[in-house]
């Protein structure tokens, strides 16, 4: 018997029992099969790495892309078919910060740049853009390859019920945990990869993967309403509810996912916040293509009443 192969049964031993759990580090060279059919469509994961988490004054200095096959109707991982990582220069120096997260020094970016053309190829049949935070990535990679402006996008820290599944924390690597392995992250292609392996698990008691769960959600259309004039006093309930400041705009907003829960929170704003009152509001209805961007959505106008 080699090695590998006691090493293999010794795991196999610790794994049957009920207090052991073996973790088995990522295998990014292995390939699931083709899939084939009407209903296989093309997907591109992606990730960054930047000089910091303001959008609008830092750069992206890496980009990784994992091309893959899935069903579209039951949400089953195929194989990977293209994977691109690249450095990019940012023009400024990497804060000190940055780099004790993601290992990027200035060093290694020197005279370092993306392919804007190669990636425009790898996305030309790609149907979904998924990220773990699109609303990070989405942000960073629109002003600079606006290819990505053009496609629709999925979360899948937002998109996938984590917790309903009985995990209580949709971090990535601790979701690779719950998944039964590790990897070595905070490089933008093997997030890539070690996302896609968590999507393509059964999530929690259903017979769906996570990334079936993913692109229902993606599919649905989701809305921010604003709490337009709402009372200083008011602030903490608003905090409490789950309201976000948005300081450009001076204005507190929700995001919800159905029109049912757009009545609701009309209902309470009216009865906590505006004492009865009949207050015009905006309300913004995202979708795929439009969600996660700085774009503001579709807007109309209702009142609490």
């Amino acid at each position: 018997m080699s090695e590998l192969e006691k090493l293999e049964a010794m795991a196999a031993k610790l794994a049957a029992h009920p207090d052991y759990r073996v973790l088995r580090r990522l295998d990014t060279a292995r390939q699931r099969p083709a899939l084939a059919g009407s209903t296989v469509r093309r997907a591109a994961i992606v990730d960054t790495e930047t000089t910091g988490t303001d959008s609008t004054a830092d750069k992206v200095i890496e980009l990784a892309l994992v091309v893959f096959e899935y069903c579209h109707a039951t949400g089953t991982v195929g194989r990977v078919l293209e994977t691109y990582d690249a450095l990019e220069d940012p023009g400024m120096p990497i804060p000190p910060s940055s780099t004790a997260i993601h290992g990027i020094t200035d060093a290694m970016v020197v005279d370092q740049r993306i392919d804007d053309v190669r990636v425009s190829q790898l996305l030309e049949s790609v149907g979904i853009v998924i990220a773990h935070n699109a609303g990070f990535d989405r942000k960073f990679l629109e002003p600079r390859l606006p290819v990505f402006a053009t496609l629709p996008w999925g979360c899948s820290w937002q998109e996938v019920p984590w917790s309903d599944a009985g995990i209580a924390s949709s971090k990535l690597e601790y979701l690779a945990y719950r998944c039964g392995f590790f990897y070595d992250g905070h490089r933008a292609e093997v997030d890539c990869r070690a996302l896609l392996e968590v999507l393509a698990q059964p999530l929690g008691e259903s017979a769906g993967t996570a990334l079936k769960s993913l692109l229902d959600s993606a599919r649905a259309p989701s809305y921010r309403l604003w709490a337009n004039n709402s009372p200083f006093e008011t602030k903490d309930v608003l905090r409490q509810r789950g309201y976000w400041w948005d300081a450009g705009r001076r204005c507190w907003s929700v995001e919800v996912r159905s029109q049912e829960a757009v009545q609701e929170e009309l209902a309470w704003l009216r009865d906590t916040v505006y004492a009865g009152k009949n207050v015009e509001l905006d309300l913004d209805e995202f979708d795929a293509r439009s969600r996660y961007s700085t774009r503001e959505g579709r807007r109309t106008k209702l009142r609490t009443k």
